[in-house]
C-alpha cells in the first residue's frame, strides 16, 4: 500500500504532532507499505532550524517545502508562514503520482482541504487525522468573528474535507460530537486517543536528577508545565499562583516549552519580579522520561471553552512516569473522563475561576511530596500505549487490516 502523510511538523522536529505522525509513519513501513511524507523545511518551534529538503529516513521518503518564517507573536507572520507552506505543498502534490491512502493533520489547518483535493484528483483514500479543531479553536480564542469571511471559508474547507474523507480520527468524544455536528456520517468517525509518546516513557530516577541538577532545581518541589503555551491553554491562573506563592522559597514553577504564550510567562515574571519561575526550551524526545520525572507536580492547562477543540495530550505522558496532575480547565473534557476511571487520586482538578483551590492543592502537593502515582500508570499505559492505539489508526487506513488485532480493543476515553 502506498500512503501519502501531509503535516507541517514531521521528524526531526519535536512537535507533538510530528512526533505522532512519525510513529505512524514507522509502523506503516515495517508493516512493509510505501511511506511519503511532506512536511516543512523549518523547525516549528524554532523556525531557524532548517531540515534536508529530500530525505529517505528509515525507509521513508521525506519531501520537505519551504515556508516563510513565522514571528508567533504575530499573527500576519504565522498566517504568511501557513499560506506560503500551502502554496508550497500544493506544487509538491501537482507533481505527485497516486497513493492508495492519503492521511492528513492539522497543521496548518488547511492542509485538510489540499489532501481533500489531491485525494479527489489522483484517486486513493482520504483519513483525516484531527488534532485540533478550526475555525472553532480560532473563534473561541477571539483572533476570528463566527461571521468574518474568513471564518466562513475555514468552515467550508473544513466541512470539504469531513465529507471527501473515508475516515475521521476524532481525539476524543467530544472532538467526535463537534464533528458530528458537521451532520457527518456516524460510522466515519472513529475515536483513537494518542499514545504515550515513547513506549520508554516511564519513571527515571538519574534523568530527573540530572535534570534537576542541571537546572539549579534540586532542593527545590518543582511545578512544571511542559509543552506547547498557546492561548488555548491560558497560564494566567497558574502565574497568579506562582506570585501568591513567592514568599515560598522551596516552590518552583518550571515552564518546559516553547510556543507564543512563553513570552507571556517571561513577562509577567519580569513584571511581577518573580524569582520563583523558570523558564527552559524544548528538550529532546530520548529526554522526555528524565523531564518529566523532574517534576513534583505536574500542570495541564485548557481554556474553559475548548474541550472538543484541542486536546491536551501530555497528560499521557505525564502519567506514564507516575507524577501527580494538577488539571486547570473545563469540568467535563477528556481529562476528567480519565480522572473518573480509577485515577482521581493521581489528578486533582481545578477551574480557571479557582485560583485560591489552585494554590491550596499546590501547597497540599508539597505536603505529600514523596506520593507517587506509579499503580496508576500501569493504568494508563494499558490503555493509552502505542501497542493499543496503533493498531485502530492502521485499521481506519487500511480496514481488514489488523481486524484481529483490534477485537476487544477499548480505551478509557471511549468507554466514558
Amino acid at each position: 500500500m502506498k500512503v501519502l502523510l501531509l503535516n507541517q511538523c514531521f521528524y526531526p522536529d519535536v512537535m507533538a504532532t510530528g512526533q505522532y505522525l512519525t510513529d505512524l509513519a514507522l509502523e506503516l513501513v515495517e508493516r512493509g507499505h510505501e511511506v511519503t511524507v511532506i512536511s516543512s523545511d523549518r523547525g516549528y518551534d524554532d523556525p531557524a532550524k532548517r531540515f534536508p529538503s529530500n530525505e529517505k529516513w528509515r525507509g521513508i521518503n521525506i519531501f520537505r517545502v519551504r515556508s516563510v518564517p513565522p514571528v508567533k507573536h504575530k499573527r500576519w507572520r504565522r498566517a504568511l508562514n501557513f499560506g506560503s507552506f500551502l502554496l508550497t505543498c500544493a506544487f509538491r502534490l501537482a507533481v505527485l503520482p497516486r497513493v492508495d491512502v492519503v492521511v492528513t493533520l492539522t497543521s496548518p489547518p488547511l492542509i485538510s482541504f489540499l489532501g481533500a483535493l489531491y485525494a479527489r484528483a489522483k484517486g486513493g483514500r482520504l483519513v483525516f487525522w484531527v488534532m485540533d479543531l478550526n475555525p472553532d479553536e480560532a473563534i473561541v480564542a477571539g483572533w476570528l468573528k463566527e461571521s468574518s469571511l474568513v471564518a466562513r471559508v475555514l468552515e467550508f474547507f473544513l466541512r470539504y474535507s469531513l465529507r471527501n474523507a473515508d475516515k475521521v480520527i476524532a481525539l476524543d468524544r467530544f472532538m467526535r460530537e463537534r464533528l458530528l455536528d458537521r451532520e457527518i456520517p456516524t460510522e466515519k468517525v472513529v475515536v483513537v486517543p494518542p499514545w504515550v509518546l515513547s513506549e520508554e516513557v516511564t519513571y527515571d530516577h538519574d534523568g530527573r536528577e540530572r535534570f534537576r541538577r542541571t537546572h539549579d532545581l534540586s532542593e527545590k518541589f518543582v511545578v512544571m508545565y511542559a509543552g506547547n503555551h498557546s492561548p488555548c491553554h491560558p497560564l494566567e491562573t497558574v502565574l497568579d499562583a506562582a506570585n501568591r506563592l513567592r514568599a515560598r522559597d522551596d516552590i518552583m514553577f518550571c515552564f518546559v516549552g516553547g510556543g507564543s504564550e512563553q513570552e507571556t510567562v517571561r513577562r509577567f515574571a519580569v513584571t511581577h519580579s518573580l524569582t520563583n519561575v523558570r523558564r527552559i526550551p524544548y528538550q529532546p524526545l530520548n529526554e522526555l522520561s528524565g523531564v518529566l520525572s523532574a517534576a513534583d507536580l505536574h500542570l495541564v492547562v485548557m481554556g474553559e471553552r475548548f474541550a472538543g477543540i484541542v486536546h491536551p495530550c501530555k497528560i499521557y505522558n505525564v502519567l506514564a512516569v507516575g507524577r501527580p496532575v494538577l488539571y486547570i480547565g473545563p469540568s467535563e473534557s477528556h481529562i476528567t473522563d480519565i480522572a473518573r476511571h480509577h485515577l482521581s487520586a493521581a489528578i486533582s482538578i481545578a477551574s480557571h475561576s479557582e485560583p485560591d483551590l489552585v494554590v491550596e492543592q499546590i501547597i497540599a502537593a508539597v505536603a505529600q511530596k514523596e506520593k507517587s502515582c506509579e499503580g496508576f500508570s500501569a493504568s494508563v499505559n494499558e490503555s493509552f500505549s502505542r501497542k493499543i492505539l496503533m493498531p485502530k489508526l492502521l485499521n481506519a487506513l487500511n480496514p481488514g487490516e489488523t481486524g484481529a488485532t483490534m477485537r476487544g480493543t477499548r480505551s478509557l476515553l471511549e468507554e466514558s
